[in-house]
Order: C-alpha cells, then structure tokens, then sequence
C-alpha cells in the first residue's frame, strides 16, 4: 500500500478559522482574513471543537493518491458517499498480469499461502483465455462489419476485458484518488480507524490520518476511533483495547505534528 497526499485547500486550518469566524461576525471577508494567525486559528478551531459546530470544517479538502490496495477496499471505502473518486477501471485497462493483495493471515500460513497463491494462478490463467477468446470474437465480427484493423483491434479488446474482468478476485490490485473534506474524514476516521474495522481500510484510513495531521495538526487533534477522544461506543462488540488504542493514536498525532 501506498498512500500520499496530493493537494490540499491552502492554509486548511485558517480556511476554516475564517468560516468560523464569519458565523460569529459582521465584518467583511478581508476583515475576517486580517490578523488571523496560526494561534488565533487555532483557538477558533479549538472553540469549534468544543461546541460540536462542524459545518465550517468543510472548507477544507483533501486528497489522496492511494495504489497497491484491493478491489475488496475499493468495495468499503465507496460507502462513503461524501467523496469524490476515481479509479483505475478494470474495462479500460487489461489485467494480464495482475498483482494482488494478501491478506496478513493467509501469508502468515503456509497451506493457505500456497492455496490462495494457486487461486490467483488460475484466475489469471482464466481471465486471459476469456479475454483472448472474446477478443478474437469481436474482433471476427468488427472485420467483417467493414471496420478498419486498427480500429477494430482496440474496440475488440475493450469489449473483451469488460467481460473477462467478471473472473477477476477481490484480491486484484488497484489504485484511486479520494477527495474528503475535513469534516467527512473525521467520520471516516472514526469508522475505519477503529480496532474492529477491516484490516486492510484501517492500515489505509490510520496512514491518510498521519498525512493530514502533518499538515492541519490542530484541525485533526482529535480524529481517530471514537475511544481516542472519548469512549467506546461498541458495547460488547468493544475490542477492549481502549488504553492501547488511545497510545497508538496519542503517539501518531505527536509524530505528525513534528514532522
């Protein structure tokens, strides 16, 4: 998996000390903007946090280029809807080769290595022979429409990779770009950061969260699963790793912020 912020709003955490701020005043927008420092936006963000008034953090957007993660992640991290996406298509790019991601356990297992590692042998070896076999399908039938070689070369094979990517794994590697305001990733940090998400979105959701405290530590201080700030919401469904959790977190939010 890698992860890297891309762009970000500018200046995140004076963005939203100014939309703040305006809620609380009549002064013009260069007013607002005037003398607001690193520390005065930072108590406004403080205060923000204190009144549960979330509405201005919006302002500020981040987004991520993340790559080597699964198709499964892909599945997990499209539920959240107040993000923008786009991701490297499966129709338009041919899977010959793909590489895939393995899960902890199974890698930590050699029978269920040597099994899951022979599945993705066969589902490469099947997605080729359907690609190859459609391919010469379309391509027969685009020749005999009139259709120039070339032409007829490029649109048999997208037709044919279309369908043949039904055989692919959740397994298959792929890559996006995630856009979220800042107020829809402390939701997401929230879900995914906590010990009982999915492995693979919480090692996802744990790094974009040492990203964007690099850059907006005081906006972010408090982001994580809910028992980093407060309690555990999980009832019996708790992890009962709350004092560990709180560490991990304590510890990444003081790495972050000094760089």
């Amino acid at each position: 998996m890698k992860v890297t912020l891309i762009a970000h709003t500018p200046d995140p955490e004076q963005t939203v000390a100014c939309a703040a701020k305006l809620c609380y005043s009549n002064s013009t927008i260069d007013d607002l903007q005037e003398g607001l420092t690193p520390e005065k936006s930072a108590a406004f963000l403080e205060m923000l946090a204190g009144l549960g008034h979330a509405s201005p953090i919006e302002h500020a957007s981040f987004t991520f280029g993340i790559e080597g993660v699964s198709r499964s992640l892909l599945a997990e991290i499209t539920r959240h809807r107040i993000a923008s996406f786009s991701v490297q298509s499966q129709r338009y790019v041919k899977e010959n080769q793909f590489a895939f991601v393995t899960p902890p356990e199974i890698a930590a297992c050699p029978e269920a290595l040597e099994i899951f590692e022979d599945a993705m042998r066969q589902d490469t070896r099947q997605y080729n022979k359907l690609a190859d076999i459609l391919f010469d399908r379309h391509f027969k039938e685009m020749i005999e429409s009139g259709m120039d070689d070339k032409t007829a070369r490029r649109n048999a094979e997208k037709r044919a990779i279309e369908d043949a990517r039904f055989v692919l794994p959740n397994a298959c590697v792929t890559k996006m770009l995630v856009t979220m305001n800042a107020r829809s990733l402390y939701n997401f940090f929230r879900l995914r950061c906590c010990n009982r998400a999915q492995w693979e979105i919480r090692t996802l959701a744990r790094e974009m969260l040492r990203l964007v405290s690099g850059v907006a530590p005081t906006l972010f201080e408090t982001a994580g699963p809910p028992c980093y700030a407060g309690d555990c919401p999980e009832g019996k469904m708790s992890c009962g790793k709350m004092s560990e959790m709180r560490e991990i977190y304590r510890q990444l939010h003081k790495e972050a912020s000094h760089g």
